[in-house]
């Protein structure tokens, strides 16, 4: 049985990172690399997209020597859910604030799953909101505006 390279699981996911980092390295190509010592701002996205591409070489000869196929379709909701919770987010926050827009963002994505439990979904959100806010706001000291008017 020959195995089509194009129908194998991890290969496509190997390929993808692949990709992911050479897009990353392509990119800060523009920027001043540095050293270890003084990293510019092209050093982080160039060795971490390295990094990327050796793991999905590894995830690539990985899947060829697996030969493991691909079982079942595209979930088109769950990939478009996910999608529309990020855009939500992004276009929440510098309207509501932070909570609301996590709080939108994780409900978004939580009616991608094959269950949704609202109570789950909404002290997951809380839960979630209050470490972030700890973390970027108190933490960080990020200028984020916790609750605001539309």
């Amino acid at each position: 049985m020959k195995l089509d390279p194009r129908s194998n699981k991890d290969f496509l996911a190997g390929l993808i990172f692949l990709l992911i980092g050479a897009a990353a390295m392509l990119v800060a190509r523009g920027y001043p690399l540095g050293s270890a010592m003084r990293m510019g701002p092209g050093y982080f996205p160039t060795v971490l997209g390295g990094i990327l591409c050796l793991f999905g070489l590894y995830v690539m000869q990985r899947g060829l020597r697996s030969g493991t196929p691909i079982k079942g379709e595209w979930g088109w909701r769950p990939l478009a859910l996910v999608t529309l919770s990020m855009v939500l987010f992004g276009f929440v926050i510098t309207r509501a604030g932070l909570v609301p827009a996590l709080i939108a963002m994780f409900f978004a994505a939580a009616l991608a799953g094959r269950e949704f439990r609202f109570r789950e979904v909404l002290s997951l959100s809380l839960l979630m909101s209050a470490f972030a806010v700890a973390v970027f706001v108190y933490g960080l000291k990020l200028p984020l505006r916790l609750l605001g008017g539309w």
